[in-house]
């Protein structure tokens, strides 16, 4: 997470030198909060998206003519379910949460000043295991040998390209944004010699506030 933290300063300074070159507004700090929806797209078990929560700071600079430079940071919390069997025959939605940090690079595109932009640009996420009740980790995944424990240390890397829409006044919008993850999220399980092919790649539907200082 220091890592994180210090190219998120890097990114602050660097934000400062382009806006000398904006023709509006010079940099405003955004504190942003808000909601997600993690679909895991996999063929090796069922799953259901659910919602989780978003953190993070961003900073919108100017850059060129009606394009302006987003950098931001976020933490989240993702969620998803997974269908399990617990004993014999009872059948359970088993929910999975992932601690994430992501930073992105979004260019937006200004169509109304202050009103409403569009936004594009790549992301990186580092996330840790997946977690679940401690009384559900031998529950069997549905379609599978497996267990709940077996498939929770999933890739910590993704690389996530993302498209959104931004809409509201001055110091206080909306963001609405979708990413869809390029890398394997379940890699990682693949090397556990598990008896599968694993393969799975998220899709992250955001909704966030934004209060511009």
């Amino acid at each position: 997470m220091k890592k994180l933290y210090t190219t998120f300063v890097l990114l602050l300074i660097s934000s400062t030198v382009i806006a000398q070159y904006g023709y509006r507004d010079s940099n405003r700090i955004g504190i942003n909060i808000g909601v997600n929806q993690l679909s895991l797209n996999t063929k090796n078990f069922q799953t259901k998206p659910e919602l989780g929560w978003d953190a993070g700071l961003s900073i919108r600079g100017n850059f060129y003519d009606n394009w302006d430079m987003v950098y931001g940071i976020q933490f989240s919390e993702n969620n998803f379910t997974v269908a399990t069997k617990s004993g014999f025959s009872a059948n359970e939605e088993v929910n999975m949460k992932l601690a994430s940090a992501q930073i992105s690079l979004q260019l937006s595109y200004v169509l109304v000043e202050n009103v409403l932009s569009i936004e594009f640009g790549p992301i990186i996420q580092v996330g840790g295991k997946l977690k679940s009740d401690y009384d559900k980790e031998n529950n069997t995944v549905t379609g599978t040998t497996l267990v709940v424990k077996d498939i929770q240390d999933i890739s910590k890397f993704n690389f996530y390209p993302a498209v959104g829409l931004t809409a509201g006044v001055k110091h206080f919008r909306f963001n609405i944004s979708y990413q869809y993850g390029i890398n394997n999220m379940l890699e990682n399980l693949n090397s556990k010699k598990l008896g599968y092919d694993f393969k799975g790649n998220p899709g992250i539907l955001n909704g966030n506030i934004i209060l511009y200082l």
